[in-house]
């Protein structure tokens, strides 16, 4: 072991990787509960939990590289996409966990949270109001009723690990449970359009790109406050800022 790296750290939780280890610390420990239970449930590889002594979770290291970061080029290849798009699928088609995830919440709310984060984002100065408005029509597509499937809840493409061609796990699921299934190929291809055919040719059906696009702008415009407030930059090249400026 050459030294502890710290992979992500804000108020809510941490994670670090020490050698081959990944320690996880968290102030809610329902999102470790949910995350253990949704590993051992997931039909697709996942991390071994090493063990687990509140509030830290232990887990092992996944073999091969993250499939891509946004804000950077993905150097992975599109066949390595495609076989990600179908083990989101697989995991689409299974049983659905007990708990409500990121289904839980209405419509309703979310369009509310939606509009407060708008009008934040606008009042502020934050972004300018024609970008925001523009941004908000497109998110409308997505605030529609869904079937809930068996779903991630975050996968961006850090947490999918890929050796080659072939996915060899996806990590973090701490926002597992019934959930919108283009919400997470959404999340996935944000900042990356131009995997997105790749990803929906290895999901194997046809899925309405305007409700993606729409999730695009959605998660965007509700995370540029909660990112700039836990010390990210939305406004680095590629990343949530310019993923709506792409919708003008």
């Amino acid at each position: 072991m050459d030294e502890v790296k710290v992979v992500v750290a804000h108020s809510e939780r941490a994670t670090l990787r020490v050698g081959d280890v990944f320690l996880k610390v968290d102030a809610d420990q329902a999102r470790i509960d949910v995350e253990v239970e949704a590993m051992a449930l997931a039909p697709v590889p996942t991390p071994e939990v090493l063990w687990r002594k509140p509030p830290v979770l232990a887990i092992a290291a996944l073999p091969g590289t993250a499939l891509g970061r946004l804000g950077e080029p993905s150097t992975a290849s599109p066949a390595a996409w495609a076989a990600t798009g179908a083990a989101i699928r697989k995991l689409h088609d299974a049983p659905l966990p007990s708990w409500p995830g990121r289904g839980g919440r209405g419509l309703d709310e979310l369009a509310a949270d939606l509009d407060g984060e708008c009008e934040w984002l606008v009042t502020n100065g934050v972004l300018p109001a024609d970008l925001v408005t523009r941004n908000r029509r497109v998110a409308q597509a997505a605030l529609r009723p869904w079937t809930p499937v068996f779903a991630h809840g975050d996968l961006q493409i850090t947490h999918v690990f890929v050796d080659g061609d072939e996915i060899t796990g996806i990590i973090d699921w701490s926002e597992a449970g019934q959930g919108d299934a283009l919400f997470d190929l959404a999340t996935l291809t944000l900042g990356h359009e131009e995997h997105l055919g790749d990803v929906v040719a290895g999901y194997g059906t046809d899925v309405d790109l305007d409700v993606i696009r729409a999730w695009w702008s959605l998660r965007s415009l509700l995370g540029v406050r909660w990112l700039v407030e836990h010390g990210f930059d939305p406004f680095a090249p590629g990343c949530e800022v310019d993923v709506l400026r792409s919708r003008m």
